[in-house]
């Protein structure tokens, strides 16, 4: 018998639900079958904890006295977007400080950007904001250097425009020299494979067809509450598929909002990626109600049965071809080692999936304490049926 969210949300109330993570549904339906496990689990968490450099935050400073126009400001001397209002910026996870030697000394440190300042402000540590104007007869200021903090900000909200990718390719290098991408280190001849996802207890490889993760889905985003604000960049739900419904290729992603003020600098973390760039760490958890065998039954996805492409990262990814040198399961890629042509090749994840578990216990505890709630989708993600593919650029001769 179906169920509603209006009913599960009422259990949650009552502190009646029964709540199982990703990781614990999948000997629970073995044991007991798709529709015993149906009627008695209410809800699932999924989790994941992994690099995710489309992200950023807004802030809202508050107003100088005299009022300033913020044309171009700098936080922590890392460049923040000031194209918005007078006083409203925007800071990137990946943006990086002027005066950092990049790749001038290869491969560069990176040691510290946008991340980093997130994940300080999270902490509650002071940050120099700098800020420069043009001037105006209602803002006068031309300059601001001064100290902010979260607590002396008006508003501080994560905006991450990608998050959560469905699933995400196997990385490795087939050159003869070692390489340094998004994606880690990657040793040449095969020398390592580095993937990057939770695997089966990823969100929307739990819901492979976007049945109930939506435009305002409630979510653990960063150590609070956040919601789906939209599908992600790059949302592809047109990607190629196993029989059963799971994404062998990026597939989906999202779009998450949330206060940052509610978060924690345990679930984001300012990180540096050796001879590439910054990135942010994003902890993120969402649950998924089981409203019939079916989502359950998506739910109880194993690694054994979720595939990722293995793809050159010294040619074909940078080059934008189509190559596939194979196709590898997550049980695979979390027992150390695959083999790639012949060669048995160590793998590492850049995704912690001991933190990912950490998660959506957290999450799990927070629906069976009544703490948390959910929250009906107001919109759909575009799904299969949409036709929605990812486009690369075609590029115009500009005269």
């Amino acid at each position: 018998m179906a169920k509603t969210y209006e009913e599960i949300n009422e259990k949650i109330k009552k502190g009646e639900a029964v709540v199982v993570t990703a990781e614990e549904i999948i000997p629970l339906v073995k044991e007991e079958g798709l529709k015993a496990t149906a009627k008695k689990v209410d809800v699932v968490t999924t989790a994941t904890f992994s690099p995710m450099c489309s992200s950023g935050v807004f802030l809202n400073i508050g107003h100088s006295k005299p009022k300033i126009k913020i044309q171009k400001a700098w936080l922590n001397g890392v460049s923040a977007y000031a194209g918005l209002a007078a006083v409203d910026i925007y800071l990137g996870a990946g943006e990086l400080p002027e005066d950092d030697p990049l790749n001038k000394i290869f491969p560069g440190e990176f040691r510290y950007g946008g991340g980093h300042v997130i994940e300080e402000l999270v902490a509650g540590k002071d940050v120099k904001l700098e800020a420069i104007s043009y001037g105006t007869d209602c803002y006068p200021r031309k300059r601001l250097t001064t100290w902010i903090n979260l607590s002396s900000l008006n508003e501080a909200t994560l905006f991450n425009p990608r998050n959560a990718y469905q699933n995400y390719n196997v990385a490795i290098n087939l050159s003869s020299k070692t390489i340094y991408t998004y994606m880690g280190i990657l040793k040449p001849s095969l020398g390592n494979a580095n993937y990057c996802s939770a695997g089966q207890l990823s969100p929307l490889l739990n819901d492979p067809y976007y049945k109930t993760i939506g435009v305002g889905t409630r979510i653990f985003l960063g150590g609070g509450i956040g919601y789906v604000a939209w599908w992600g960049t790059q949302h592809n739900p047109t990607a190629l598929r196993t029989e059963s419904g799971v994404p062998k290729r990026g597939g989906g992603a999202l779009a998450l909002i949330g206060d940052l003020k509610q978060m924690k600098p345990e679930w984001l973390r300012g990180t540096s990626l050796l001879g590439y760039g910054v990135n942010l760490t994003v902890g993120i958890g969402i649950p998924i109600p089981i409203l019939n065998e079916e989502i359950l039954r998506y739910t109880a996805v194993e690694d054994s049965q979720i595939y990722a492409p293995i793809i050159d990262y010294s040619e074909a990814y940078p080059q934008s071809k189509p190559d596939v040198l194979g196709e590898v399961s997550y049980k695979e890629l979390k027992s150390g080692e695959i083999t790639i042509q012949g060669k048995v090749v160590p793998t590492a994840s850049l995704s912690s999936y001991f933190k990912a578990v950490e998660i959506a216990n957290t999450l799990k505890e927070w629906v069976l304490k009544g703490e948390f709630f959910l929250s009906k989708p107001v919109q759909s993600l575009p799904g299969v049926e949409s036709g929605l593919s990812l486009k690369p650029l075609k590029e115009r001769p500009v005269e």
